[in-house]
């Protein structure tokens, strides 16, 4: 039994037979692995894509999910008392909030497996499943040159997280002051857009703060058609929903052979499939997930 918090949890031998996991879930066509195993979700309403991922992922493999509002942990209840009631009846929890330090909070005194489906700090589910889905469409992905277009995000922190246990060359372009911290070998930030572009293969961005809506940052910073251009010969731009057109990302380049499309998220539904079986030390047969 494991808690994810954040990546930095997981070694490169871990993330490798997560994406082992995943590679045979997509193979899925029967098992019921989870059959009387029951997972609490604590996800807010606007919620879409990680939840709908994780309520299908549980329900496909034969667990159940009981869902609250992720408000419920902001009650006065010390986090040690919900959790050790809550271990009575479930075998995992799923937990969706801006405050990293419920999520810390519950794994302090847990005995089932906590995971971290999205706080304000980072999001380790959603890019271990980019990651992977890139590794499907280019086979030397851990050579390519990563870079995260605007502010320190949580979506940013867990890219650099992610360059560092696998060794990518990670850059970070946005004005001055939203730096992660001072340049090392798998991070490196800059001010200067065109030119780090055109070392770039993957191209990721975020959705704004309201401090960068702006149009003096919008003008030097929004990735746009022309500027992808700029970027290597197939270069691919994988934007965090959600996205919004005109801000971060123009109109035009969603429109364009660039964007990685919808169906990339695809995978989200089979890594946190595997997260979860290897958060609960499951392991798998392929006749088992054939339901053979």
């Amino acid at each position: 039994m494991m808690h994810l918090l954040s990546l930095k949890d997981l070694t490169r031998p871990q993330i490798m037979k997560i994406f082992r996991l995943a590679d045979k879930l997509t193979l899925q066509n029967g098992s019921k692995i989870l059959k009387g195993k029951s997972f609490i979700l604590f996800f807010p309403q606007t919620s879409i894509r990680t939840r709908l991922t994780f309520e299908k992922g549980i329900k496909d493999l034969g667990g159940e999910s009981i869902l609250f509002p992720s408000e419920t942990l902001d009650k006065e209840e010390k986090l040690e008392d919900v959790i050790q009631y809550i271990q009575n009846w479930a075998d995992g929890v799923i937990v969706r909030h801006s405050d990293s330090s419920k999520i810390q909070g519950l794994t302090e005194h847990s005995s089932i497996p906590i995971l971290n489906a999205m706080s304000s700090g980072n999001h380790p589910c959603e890019i271990l499943s980019d990651y992977y889905s890139i590794s499907k469409i280019r086979k030397n992905e851990r050579d390519h040159v990563y870079t995260f277009v605007g502010p320190a995000t949580n979506i940013c922190r867990t890219w650099a997280d992610l360059s560092k246990i696998l060794d990518l060359k990670f850059y970070h372009v946005c004005q001055a002051g939203y730096e992660i911290g001072v340049n090392e070998p798998n991070y490196i930030f800059s001010t200067n857009l065109e030119q780090i572009l055109k070392l770039s293969d993957i191209i990721l961005t975020d959705s704004l703060p309201e401090a960068l809506r702006t149009n003096e940052y919008i003008k030097q910073y929004q990735i746009t058609l022309e500027r992808m251009n700029l970027a290597k010969k197939q270069a691919l731009l994988n934007p965090c929903p959600p996205f919004f057109r005109n801000e971060e990302v123009s109109e035009e380049v969603i429109s364009s052979p660039y964007f990685v499309g919808h169906a990339f998220k695809r995978n989200l539904l089979y890594v946190q499939q595997a997260i979860l079986l290897n958060c609960l030390g499951i392991e798998l047969k392929l006749k088992e997930i054939l339901g053979i």
